[in-house]
């Protein structure tokens, strides 16, 4: 029987290698950039172009490669970083498996410039999907430049699975933020489509955090340091008031590389127990830095995760480091909640003893005497005069006869505590249950409502009628209204400003980082619109669709969302009734917006089965 195994060759290896490093362009920004800062540069250049589809470029004025290392870059397993195994556990660079570049090359068009300081002349290398088209001596600056063009050419299934520009964009900032803020000394640059998305000088942590999110950023951190023989934690949380519904602005860096840690968020989350309304999330920058070797940082093939030696000592310093910061700089509430700060004793009294009160007796004072007493000790009455008292009874004979001509109810009993008006209305009435559900006598049973999906579908239609139709009303406010946000957020709002219109909404000029709103829907409230455009940007945070339809159907969805009236609100009578009139006037009642029941019916007969034995 002939052998079925064989060597796979090496450009099919490495199109295999590249679907677990090379997930989509921001996997290669990741990596470029990554290379960029180990090559210890200062000034690093992301040109993209196309949501790095057509282009992804790198620029860095780092140390640069000799012809033979850059010929070997490119090669399987080829590293600066490691010499042995024993070093996976001693690391102090980003990347080390020698993979990164030997599975774009296989994927895409690339061409690298790269010079050494002490040389006179660099190396231009040319590569088609892991084919070497050309190498030649060119005159260049001192660094590296890497360019990605058509990626994903030779592997059209993989191209198909990309999502919109603006989702892959998305995670291309992600990762372009995730380096820049684990590096505030290095300069970045970028550039998308030709225009200036950031440009970050070098600067300490806090300025480098302002200057990605916005200026507004800087009234929401508080500083968290905290020093042990285990670990280091340095970097900032948010205060309480500025959480979001979203976890955008999250970011944890062990040795300035950056993980995700469900545990160590759990931490957080700990140290702002009770802190924070039910779903918000605070924001925080914070940096580790722990022993090499006790992490593995080896166990996921993006690094983002890794595995630490002793968790349990890493939950506790963390959690009680912003715990305790949060109370130092009096963000936590102290613990006498109801003291009054006029109260305290002033610092001029703290050391003085409290003085001896005197009392005046007058020993000569009788309470049963007629004469006047003294003056001194006498509280002065005002007397009242009584001598027209005979008027107080003026007109009461008249009264009293008029009273005596009332005729009193008869205590007939007429055989029914309610008359048959009465009845109906009781057997139509409405009734809400735990806050959540709405109850309804029909004929054959009862109605149960859930209240916040009937409401969500009764939003939902009216957004989208408003989006279509182009008649949404709006109230005018007295004073416009300044929102904050970051210039990725702003550039979202800018593609959804036209289906915003249509909802209600009314803008003003706007700036880069902040969104001027002088007019709202009519079912908006001015406390409401931060975190209706929170939770809309959180929801299209995966995509915005590229039709105007869905387009203006997933902003109907989230609005809905947002806006819909919570499990746990209160409803009167007539709020109640209007919802379910609502409800029932939709031209899809029975689901709401995301395809869940909005109401079950229960009939007579099905009520009258549980009492059967």
């Amino acid at each position: 029987m002939s052998s079925i195994i064989q060597l796979l060759p090496d450009h099919v290896a490495n199109q295999i290698a590249a679907g677990e490093v090379v997930q989509r362009p921001a996997s290669v920004v990741k990596e470029l950039l990554e290379n960029a800062v180990d090559a210890k540069a200062t000034d690093i250049k992301l040109i993209i172009k196309d949501a790095g589809k057509s282009l992804v470029q790198v620029i860095d004025n780092g140390q640069g490669m000799s012809v033979t290392d850059a010929r070997l870059c490119f090669e399987r397993h080829a590293t600066s970083k490691i010499r042995q195994a024993e070093d996976l556990f001693s690391l102090h660079t980003k990347g080390f498996r020698g993979e990164a570049l030997a599975s774009i090359a296989a994927i895409a068009h690339v061409e690298m410039k790269t010079k050494q300081e002490q040389e006179e002349l660099g190396t231009h290398i040319v590569i088609e999907g892991s084919k070497f088209v050309s190498q030649d001596v060119a005159v260049l600056p001192k660094g590296t430049s890497f360019s990605v063009k058509n990626l994903f050419f030779n592997i059209p299934a993989r191209r198909n699975f990309l999502k919109s520009e603006t989702v892959e964009h998305r995670h291309i900032v992600d990762e372009f933020q995730r380096v820049a803020l684990a590096h505030p000394n290095i300069h970045f640059t970028y550039f998308h489509n030709g225009s200036e998305l950031f440009n970050l000088p070098q600067s300490n942590t806090r300025q480098r955090i302002v200057n990605i999110f916005s200026g507004k950023t800087n009234e929401k951190l508080v500083p968290v340091n905290e020093e042990t023989e285990i670990l280091t934690v340095e970097g900032f949380v948010s205060k309480p008031e500025f959480a979001k519904k979203n976890r955008g602005e999250q970011f944890f860096f062990v040795n300035d590389r950056f993980i995700k840690s469900g545990y160590l968020h759990h931490a957080v989350m700990a140290a702002y127990e009770g802190l924070l309304k039910d779903g918000n999330q605070p924001s925080y920058y914070l940096y580790l830095n722990v022993p090499p070797n006790t992490i593995d940082i080896n166990i996921h093939p993006t690094k983002t995760e890794i595995k630490f030696d002793d968790e349990h000592a890493l939950y506790a310093i963390l959690r009680s480091a912003i715990k305790h910061s949060l109370g130092q700089f009096n963000v936590a509430p102290v613990l006498d909640f109801d003291r009054d700060s006029n109260l305290d004793t002033p610092y001029n009294y703290r050391d003085q003893e409290a003085a001896t009160p005197t009392i005046q007796i007058d020993g000569n004072f009788n309470p049963f005497s007629e004469t006047t007493p003294n003056k001194h000790f006498t509280t002065p009455r005002k007397t009242e005069t009584t001598a027209n008292w005979e008027s107080l009874y003026v007109g009461l004979k008249h009264d009293t006869e008029e009273i005596s001509n009332v005729e009193f109810e008869s205590d007939e009993v007429t055989g029914s505590l309610f008359n048959e008006n009465e009845i109906e209305q009781a057997s139509n009435k409405m009734y809400q249950i735990h806050k959540k559900y709405i109850v309804n006598p029909i004929k054959s049973g009862m109605v149960i409502i859930d209240q916040n999906r009937a409401h969500q579908r009764v939003l939902y239609e009216q957004f989208l009628t408003n989006m279509t139709v182009h008649q949404a009303l709006s109230q005018q406010l007295l004073f416009p209204l300044n929102l904050f946000f970051s210039k990725i957020e702003m550039k979202l709002i800018s593609e959804l400003q036209l289906s915003l219109v249509n909802t209600g909404f009314v803008f003003d000029a706007s700036n880069e980082d902040h969104l001027v709103i002088t007019g709202l829907p009519v079912n908006v409230t001015e406390s409401e619109v931060s975190n209706v455009l929170e939770q809309l940007l959180s929801d299209l945070s995966d995509g915005i669709p590229d039709s105007s339809f869905s387009q203006n159907d997933s902003i109907a969805k989230s609005m809905a969302k947002s806006l819909a009236v919570k499990t746990g609100a209160y409803l009167t009578e007539k709020e109640q009734e209007n919802l379910v009139n609502g409800l029932f006037a939709c031209k899809d009642p029975s689901v709401s917006p995301f395809q869940k029941p909005t109401f079950i019916t229960m009939r007579v007969e099905d009520i009258d089965k549980k009492f059967t034995l």
